[in-house]
């Protein structure tokens, strides 16, 4: 995406039986117009590229590769709860690896469920690597990872790594001989399928507040048609839905942006929450979405 990363990874892989392409290399202090964040729409190019070249998958940094972004062999684009579920299988099933799990508060059901088959401890902290990073230097973590594309291992160093990261991920793809798609679709059929997205919403703190402080003093008993169970708020306010889903919305510690981030079992449930969201969101003033 234009930044630190560049040809890392090509140059990386020259010599291998990998036939690598680069796109975005070039160093661009302005990152091409672009958000250099590692999630759609910013990835359309790489997905573009992957779908034209029939390449297998296709990997990004961010501006500064300590994140990364991955979409598969079709050009759609793996979130990070997904790539931080299908590594915790690799490390844990191929490598033979152990230790303990650590998830972000925005992170997939799916990683408990992991952690629950094969009995690893699993710690939930509030978004942000700092926090994950601080934890590594007193547990031996197996892997670690939040929602933005940060993912690390404490057998590597206490901080995310988007080139070695992406390297693990080639190595999990080279390990199984299987597609991204046949890795999601054995996972989901292991341990349940869940849709996941993420909407920033540009609205005043005040009002991102006043919404985190009536989720948090008067939550609703019904959302999107279903019961509320629980409302979290480890960090901001998430709101547990009786069919496994959730809805979670933060105020950003770095912008002016309400974040608001969704899982469910079915990509219509998933739909229909986020939508609801929004509609509630919207009662306390106007917003941007991006």
């Amino acid at each position: 995406m234009h930044g630190c990363g560049s040809y890392i990874l090509e140059n990386l892989l020259a010599g291998t039986s990998c036939t690598v392409q680069t796109i975005r290399g070039n160093p661009d202090p302005l990152f091409g117009g672009i958000n250099p964040e590692p999630m759609m729409p910013q990835l359309e190019p790489l997905a573009e590229a992957v779908r034209k070249s029939g390449s297998d998958v296709g990997l990004a940094t961010d501006g500064d590769a300590d994140r990364l972004g991955i979409v598969d062999e079709t050009g759609r684009y793996l979130n990070t709860l997904q790539t931080l579920s299908l590594l915790l299988l690799h490390v844990y099933r191929n490598k033979g690896w152990r230790g303990a799990v650590a998830r972000t508060y925005s992170q997939s059901l799916i990683i408990p469920r992991i952690g629950s088959k094969f009995g690893l401890e699993l710690f939930e902290l509030p978004i942000g690597f700092k926090n994950i990073g601080e934890l590594m230097l007193q547990r031996e973590i197996l892997i670690g990872g939040e929602e933005s594309g940060g993912i690390g291992l404490s057998r590597h160093l206490p901080e995310r790594d988007g080139i070695f990261i992406n390297l693990l991920f080639l190595d999990l793809l080279a390990a199984t001989g299987k597609s991204c798609t046949q890795l999601i679709r054995e996972m989901w059929d292991e341990f349940g399928e869940f849709h996941y997205d993420r909407r920033d919403l540009h609205i005043p703190i005040e009002a991102g507040q006043a919404v985190l402080n009536r989720l948090k003093t008067l939550p609703p008993s019904i959302f999107a048609g279903w019961r509320v169970q629980d409302v979290g708020t480890l960090d901001g306010a998430k709101v547990f839905l009786e069919n496994d889903s959730w809805i979670l919305f933060r105020q950003s510690g770095t912008e002016p942006l309400l974040r608001v981030y969704c899982e469910a079992p079915t990509e219509g449930a998933m739909i229909e929450i986020m939508a609801a969201g929004l509609k509630f969101v919207e009662q306390f003033g106007p917003i941007g979405v991006s």
